[in-house]
Formats: structure tokens, C-alpha cells, sequence
């Protein structure tokens, strides 16, 4: 068994989703790899007071708001890490290299800096998740109505979840609705659906408890998240290598009358296992629980009824 190495990072977002990545000074290992910046917890620190001591004396900055994100393990030849990864919105003074590296801001899915540290390389595709993860609501709609919203509102990720259709309904509600999607880009996954959405080809496939928990490996589809409701499920989700999970319900639905909420204190203790895939709050959402649910672990909010008014 090799000691783990403890790390905090820090991944700096500013209001255009622009991140900051640094590069690693001379004389330590992987040297001029871009990583987010942070560093090593010191005996007795928490992960939160380790990255604040950490981008004080790397980068010159005090953190004033930050939220945990995820969790990512990683090997290398020199030691084994685990990273506490925080997204950091606000900070006081001028971000100055303290210890001569570089740094620069980039857009998810657009970066012009290489390479990137190893263990670095699956948060970015994280970043590239919205706050918010979209449900469909065709059945209290309708189909015209939903359609003319899903082209007024352009969510920025759909889950085309509709259980009452049969499998032909599905598949050409699925085919108007990427019609609509493509021309506005916005990224659709289907429900428990992985056949016709590499058929239609879809941005992914959103898998619920049952069929996540039957799976021994990740569908072959460019986006795959599933919905949870304990560790065992968010296990399941990191194991195949998921990009994200739905976790819930949060609060009380009129979906679920006869199910018990997790509330908010279950689900932060859920999130502080530590997972390696961005976990959104689900059940009873809206666009104003953002920075709650954040503030507890989440990446953002899963949505249906507030998203289509």
C-alpha cells in the first residue's frame, strides 16, 4: 500500500465560465504540465483551509467564496494523490506567480495550453456540465407546447425523460426534439434509452437506478450520467466512469408523495464520501437552489416543472 498524498485545488471560474490553469515550476515533478492550482494539506488542515493557505502563498490571492466539487484519485509513478477539488467564485487581490510559474484562463472544451497533468484531464470535462440539468415535461404540456418551449428557453442539457410514451412515441418524440435541440445547441440525452441514441445519434443516454446497477461497463455514447439515491448507486455511477449523477430526491415532490426526502443534511453527507463525477441535486429544484446546493457539495440543480414556465 502506498501512502496517499492529500491535495486541495482550486478551480477558478469567473462569470464567462473561464477556468485558470497553472503551469508546474522548475525542479518538481511533471514540470511545465498545466494543473489547477493548489497543493498539499498540512497535518490537522481541512481540504478548505489547505487550499486557502495554498493560493495565498502560490498565487498571491485570498479565496472569499468556494464550494466542494468533486474527488479525484490518481497514480503516478511518484506517489498516489487524492484531490479535493473546490470551485472557487470569489477572491481579493491580484492573481501574481509566487513561484514562477504561468498562468491562463481557458473555456471549457477550448484549451490552448499542454499538456495537462494526468490527474487533471477528467475535471475538465466536468467543467463543461451547466449548473443546471434540464427534465422534460411533455406529459403535463404537451407535445406542441413543450416544443415551442425547449425552442424559447434552449436549455442547455435536456434529458428526454418521458415514461408514459411506448417505444415508438419515444422514438419520434426523441427525433422531433433532436430536430429542435441540434439547431440550438442543446445537448440531449435520452432516458434508458442506449440502443436509439447511438441510432439517433444523441448526445448520451441518461441511465435511471435499475439500469446503472445491471451495467459492467460505460455505453459507448459521447455523455453518460444516471440517477442515484445512495453510495451504493454514486458508487456504481464512478465505477463505469459516468460524467454525472442526479442524486434525490432532495426535498419533498408531488412525484414521490409516499417516498421520504433525503433533505439536505443526507445529501451533503452523501456528496463528502468524496465522488470523481459532478452530483446534482435532484427533487424539487429550481433555478433559485443554485448556490444552495452547491453550497453543499453539488455541482448544480436538476430541474422539470420551473424549467418549462
Amino acid at each position: 500500500m502506498r501512502k496517499i498524498t492529500h491535495v486541495a485545488a482550486g478551480i477558478l471560474l469567473r462569470a464567462d465560465g473561464s477556468f485558470l490553469l497553472g503551469s508546474r515550476p522548475i525542479g518538481k515533478p511533471y514540470a511545465g504540465y498545466w494543473e489547477f492550482p493548489g497543493g498539499k494539506l498540512e497535518s490537522g488542515e481541512s481540504e478548505i483551509t489547505a487550499l486557502k493557505r495554498e493560493l495565498i502563498e502560490e498565487m498571491g490571492i485570498e479565496v472569499t467564496a468556494a464550494t466542494p466539487w468533486i474527488v479525484q484519485s490518481f497514480d503516478y509513478p511518484h506517489a498516489s494523490v487524492r484531490l479535493s477539488f473546490f470551485r472557487v467564485t470569489a477572491w481579493q487581490g491580484e492573481i501574481t506567480a509566487h513561484e514562477g510559474q504561468e498562468f491562463a484562463w481557458q473555456q471549457p472544451g477550448k484549451l490552448n495550453v499542454s499538456p495537462i497533468l494526468p490527474a487533471n484531464g477528467p475535471i475538465l470535462r466536468g467543467l463543461a456540465l451547466a449548473n443546471v440539468m434540464t427534465l422534460s415535461n411533455v406529459a403535463e404540456l404537451g407535445e406542441d407546447v413543450f416544443l415551442a418551449r425547449l425552442k424559447q428557453n434552449k436549455p442547455s442539457w435536456l434529458i428526454l425523460r418521458e415514461p408514459q410514451l411506448n417505444q415508438d412515441q419515444y422514438r419520434g418524440l426523441a427525433e422531433r426534439v433532436l430536430a429542435v435541440a441540434r439547431g440550438q445547441h442543446t445537448r440531449v440525452l435520452l432516458h434508458d434509452a442506449i440502443d436509439l441514441a447511438t441510432q439517433l445519434n444523441a448526445d448520451g443516454v441518461h441511465l435511471p437506478a435499475r439500469s446503472l446497477l445491471a451495467l459492467q461497463q460505460r455505453p459507448h455514447l459521447d455523455w453518460v450520467g444516471a440517477s442515484t439515491h445512495n453510495a451504493a448507486e454514486l458508487a456504481a455511477a464512478s465505477q463505469l466512469g459516468l460524467d454525472y449523477a442526479l442524486l434525490g430526491h432532495v426535498c419533498d415532490t408531488p412525484s414521490h408523495p409516499d417516498q421520504s426526502a433525503l433533505g439536505w443534511a443526507n445529501f451533503s453527507a452523501l456528496l463528502a464520501l468524496g465522488w470523481p463525477l459532478p452530483v446534482y441535486a435532484l427533487g424539487g429544484m429550481s433555478k433559485n437552489d443554485i448556490a444552495l446546493a452547491q453550497e453543499h457539495g453539488a455541482h448544480g440543480v436538476a430541474i422539470m416543472r420551473a424549467a418549462w414556465v
